[in-house]
């Protein structure tokens, strides 16, 4: 009743309206006691009947159980950190109640209320101190915290508590700077499939237009083969079937002579002679002469020469555009640089020596992987990638992205280990072909004494440990070639920081007959 009254004169109004059904009345009405239901609760008063509780509101094995409830306890509502106990909503009523445990501090069910008080004094602890960095209680300070840097666990709180705030705004700023980096990937990510399906589609198109057009080139030279084939044919038959008219001729007019030549009658010989033995022009003025021909043999071979032409230039061509493909790369930072040799290894590159690169005097062996000067000059066809003059030669794999090799050397003068670009000269002894010596090849001169680095014709001594094995790594994207001393140890012995504008291959390069050098298989 009061409630009502006391909420009705707060709001001044001329229209009162009921807070349970909500209906209006004016003026303010006269309210009555309900005597049915006062006369229910005063009987329920008397008995002391209380509803059971339901089930769900007992403690379970996860749920903190009222510590002052007895038999089968209640769940706890609430925790008191100054009583340290907690409470089912029946027995904190108290805290709410009862003016002294009002100020007590209430927080959500814990389990861990005991580890509030002190180990040591059994007191709860209320202080913190800063020296330690842990909780103590208010006797704390007055032994092993002696002269520390103590505060209220409120204080610390508190500070603490800006801290939180502090690092929530933080960790909320790189929760949006990495909601927008993650919407920009998927942008990406939807940007390269719909580039690499668009480059796939195009691509197949223009492969198939290759792939037509050789057909049609092989079909061209099909119908050329068969067409020669049944020109000479028809020539060749033509030629024999007069030959064979004249042989047909030739046998009549041998079986006249030689009736005349059995004929008695001289007179008779003498006038038919002059009329039989006059022989008609022959069809084939000279014997047909038939040599070892080689017909349609060499057609194969310039097919041949067209595919090794054809293969150089797919080689040459896939090589760009594996390297267009590798350039597409979208990744927010390089993965870090190689820094031990198990590291380095990684990167190992399977390179192989192009014999049609090898100078003529030098051997390649050992799967191609080792070259050798020899004495005496080698058997090689002629080709425009060759080195004529110095015994120098590259790799058939081209190298891009990242990549790692090695080479062991032994010989008078050593060896150049080197990379260069594929348009470097071929032909002459000119600077223009020789390793290190011009803008489109770089070299490590490696002898029994010393190195020496070579680039467009400027030599830069180089120390570190003699070595007769040489590591190479390349980052071409990155534009680094490093040069290294193998042995129980691997010591950085040059290292080029520049922009490369083509594919590289790895090249060796020789000043003297025996020397020798090898690419080491690595895996």
């Amino acid at each position: 009743m009061n409630c009502i009254k006391g909420c009705w004169d707060v709001e001044e109004k001329r229209i009162y309206s009921c807070p349970q059904c909500r209906q209006t009345f004016t003026p303010r009405p006269v309210l009555v006691k309900n005597t049915m239901l006062a006369d229910l609760v005063e009987e329920l008063k008397k008995t002391g009947l209380q509803a059971a509780p339901a089930d769900h509101c007992y403690a379970g094995p996860e749920d903190v159980a009222c510590d002052v409830c007895t038999g089968r306890k209640l769940k706890t509502v609430k925790s008191c950190l100054v009583c340290l106990a907690s409470y089912c909503e029946e027995h904190l009523k108290p805290h709410y109640d009862s003016p002294p445990l009002k100020k007590h501090k209430l927080v959500e069910p814990s389990k861990k209320l005991q580890e509030n008080i002190c180990s040591r004094h059994d007191e709860v602890m209320k202080m913190f101190c800063r020296t330690d960095q842990q909780s103590i209680c208010y006797l704390c300070p007055v032994d092993e915290h002696k002269g520390h840097h103590t505060v209220s666990a409120a204080a610390e709180r508190t500070e603490r508590q800006r801290e939180l705030e502090v690092s929530r705004l933080n960790i909320q700023q790189r929760i949006q700077d990495r909601e927008k980096d993650v919407k920009l990937l998927q942008q990406e990510v939807e940007a390269i499939n719909q580039s690499s399906d668009k480059t796939v589609k195009h691509s197949e198109k223009i492969f198939t237009e290759l792939i037509r057009v050789i057909q049609k080139r092989s079909s061209d030279v099909k119908q050329q083969i068969r067409s020669q084939q049944e020109t000479e044919v028809s020539r060749v038959k033509e030629l024999q079937e007069k030959l064979e008219q004249e042989i047909t001729e030739l046998k009549r007019k041998d079986a006249e002579l030689k009736q005349l030549s059995h004929t008695e009658d001289h007179i008779q010989f003498l006038h038919n002679y002059p009329s039989l033995s006059a022989l008609s022009e022959s069809t084939h003025s000279s014997s047909i002469n038939i040599r070892p021909l080689s017909y349609f043999e060499d057609v194969p071979a310039a097919v041949s020469e067209l595919r090794e032409i054809l293969q150089d230039i797919l080689r040459e061509a896939w090589t760009n555009i594996s390297l267009t493909v590798t350039e597409v790369d979208v990744l927010l930072s390089d993965p870090p640089k190689p820094k031990t040799r198990a590291e380095f290894l990684k990167y190992a590159q399977e390179i192989t020596l192009d014999p049609n690169t090898a100078n003529t005097w030098l051997l390649l062996s050992e799967g191609n992987r080792k070259a050798t000067v020899m004495f005496q000059e080698q058997s090689y066809s002629d080709h425009p990638h060759r080195f004529t003059d110095w015994f120098q030669v590259l790799s058939r794999e081209s190298l891009t992205g990242r990549c790692y090799w090695e080479v062991e050397w032994r010989g008078i003068g050593g060896v150049y280990v080197a990379v260069a670009y594929k348009n470097i000269s071929r032909a002459g002894r000119g600077n223009e072909c020789w390793f290190g010596r011009n803008d489109k090849s770089w070299a490590l001169n490696c002898d029994n004494n010393s190195f020496t680095f070579l680039y467009n014709n400027i030599q830069t001594p180089v120390s570190g440990p003699r070595s007769s094995r040489v590591g190479v790594y390349l980052d071409h994207r990155a534009g680094i070639l490093s040069f290294y001393s193998i042995s129980e140890t691997m010591t950085l012995l040059h290292r080029v920081q520049t922009t490369f504008t083509q594919p590289l291959y790895a090249g060796l390069c020789f000043e003297y007959f025996g020397a020798t050098a090898e690419l080491i298989k690595l895996k």
